[in-house]
């Protein structure tokens, strides 16, 4: 399948990339790219969740989708690199990790505890189809189209748009996270682009298998909530990038284990 096939290419190309800063950085700045880009990874299996329904939404077949997400990730490189550069100078205060750290324990309890956020979306879509102009279906894979003479957007303009707006509030969750396991603009801006780009493909890859992973969210909870807790002991326990490592990929074997388990239970349960 082409799709996977283009995912393990990026899983690839982020490996390589890896090996280089191990040996250009050495062995710090290595876990701290391993690390940053297997949690950015994780949250952005999450963020599939949320284009599934924002595809659905707007009614949007497979064809187009790919030029949706292509458009919708490209705003994501370049909003990212703006909030990590301004990032990076906050961090320099130190009062800004306990913000950072209150920010992501708040993730955290969302992440945990919150319901499905497909109202949140509708409300985006109605609020965007009341601002602009469109018309009410789609006119082959265009962003623009006429009516009565008139140019207009159409749903799948509607649909980058709302993509953006929800990377934004990733953006929000994942940024903070990354800032506590390396303050190297290179390494972090580096491991989400390389997660990001690789979004696309791991979308189409494994878009029919996301409904199986459904204790994912409290792993990335979890996760949340460990690095809430990195910054906000800063000045009490320094925790070393390679137990930050180890419990992230540990946490996300564990909840991928348990939704395969349970998936393989469920039909015997009937």
């Amino acid at each position: 399948k082409r799709a996977l096939r283009e995912t393990m290419l990026w899983i690839l190309a982020a490996a390589g990339y890896g090996v280089f800063i191990f040996v250009l950085f050495g062995n710090d700045k290595g876990l701290e790219f391993i690390t940053a880009y297997i949690m950015e990874e994780s949250m952005s299996i999450d963020n599939l969740f949320v284009f599934i329904i924002i595809f659905s939404l707007f009614a949007i077949p497979g064809e187009y989708q790919h030029k949706a997400l292509f458009y919708g990730i490209f705003g994501a490189v370049i909003f990212r690199l703006v909030f990590m550069l301004i990032g990076v100078e906050l961090m320099k205060f130190h009062f800004v990790m306990y913000i950072f750290g209150a920010l992501l324990a708040y993730a955290a309890l969302k992440t945990l505890f919150a319901k499905e956020e497909e109202t949140g979306k509708s409300k985006i879509a109605e609020f965007m189809s009341k601002h602009l102009k469109t018309s009410p279906t789609l006119d082959g894979n265009k962003f623009f189209t006429k009516i009565d003479g008139k140019k207009v957007a159409t749903p799948l303009l509607l649909c980058v748009i709302v993509i953006e707006f929800s990377d934004l509030v990733f953006a929000l969750d994942s940024i903070p996270a990354v800032l506590a396991l390396s303050n190297d603009l290179l390494v972090i801006y580096t491991s989400n682009i390389f997660a990001i780009l690789g979004l696309r493909s791991l979308y189409f890859a494994i878009k029919g298998g996301l409904s199986s992973l459904k204790y994912l969210k409290y792993g990335l909870g979890v996760i949340l909530l460990f690095i809430a807790a990195k910054l906000l002991l800063v000045d009490f326990i320094e925790i070393p990038i390679m137990t930050s490592l180890a419990v992230i990929v540990g946490v996300l074997l564990i909840t991928i284990v348990a939704s395969l388990l349970s998936k393989d239970k469920a039909p015997s349960a009937q």
